[in-house]
């Protein structure tokens, strides 16, 4: 059991870190390492103030520490922190920017800071319910992929067979052919840089080129597009639910403070009465 001095100040280190003024003072850190992180792409900039970039990353760097520090200083027990993938995701995200902080890893030092601006999902609710729903698609996409690939596969062996000789710069080999196949299927000039150039020797093309976008485009990234759109319902109807274990916890600690302070005072009204 803890003594109530360490609990009464984990409680008070808990309602600290769970305050708005403390979230959205954080967010505003976050915001300024995101500022600071596209200033030092402009060269002009970053080599004349080289040091102050570098000072601002320190002192960042050590508000976002203070600040884990503080949220696990305030759970209840301490590792309940971890419980969180996000609560792992801020800390492995901090303790890297301690890890390369050495002159030799300044390159990877400077793309860490680019990833600290992530941090602002695991303060956004809505953004981390949009993130795990897109998460919770990973394993519902897997047969839409394979379904791709197939399709992928057969159009880009049907299209090095018929048009190799024609247009050996999309078709002169099967990766060739898969690479042109991306471009088309992502609609970017396929009709007037690819098709059109191969209709030119080839009439019927227009055959191949539009069957494959009608199954490839229309087709399969609806079919995606249905199961991200389901799973974000889903998350959203979940809602979170604010993760019911960790407010339980929470209150249970407040609500258990309250009865111990009552008691107390009964006690003392006890006393009074007694004298």
């Amino acid at each position: 059991m803890e003594s109530k001095p360490l609990e009464r100040w984990r409680t008070t280190i808990s309602l600290i870190v769970d305050h708005p003024f403390f979230i959205n003072t954080i967010m505003v850190v976050i915001l300024i390492n995101a500022v600071i992180v596209g200033l030092e792409t402009f060269p002009a900039i970053y080599q004349n103030n080289e040091f102050a970039f570098y000072a601002a990353d320190r002192v960042l760097l050590w508000i976002f520490t203070i600040e884990i520090v503080a949220r696990l200083a305030g759970s209840r027990p301490v590792f309940s922190y971890f419980k969180s993938s996000w609560n792992w995701f801020d800390f492995i995200i901090v303790l890297s920017g301690h890890v390369f902080a050495g002159a030799h890893f300044v390159t990877v030092l400077r793309v860490l800071r680019v990833l600290r601006v992530l941090r602002a999902i695991s303060f956004i609710p809505s953004l981390r319910r949009l993130v795990d729903a897109l998460l919770m698609t990973i394993p519902a996409l897997g047969n839409i992929l394979i379904l791709m690939g197939i399709i992928f596969y057969i159009y880009g062996v049907i299209g090095t067979m018929l048009y190799q000789d024609i247009a050996p710069d999309y078709f002169g080999s099967l990766g060739d052919a898969l690479l042109t196949l991306f471009q088309v299927v992502t609609l970017e000039s396929w009709a007037s840089n690819v098709m059109r150039p191969v209709m030119e020797l080839s009439p019927s093309a227009w055959i191949y080129f539009v069957s494959f976008v009608l199954v490839g485009t229309f087709v399969i990234f609806n079919l995606f597009i249905g199961v991200i759109v389901n799973n974000v319902e889903k998350a959203e109807d979940t809602g979170e639910k604010e993760h019911p274990t960790e407010v339980k916890d929470q209150q249970f600690y407040e609500l258990q403070n309250e009865v111990r302070e009552l008691k107390q005072l009964l006690l003392e009204e006890k006393r009074r009465r007694a004298e």
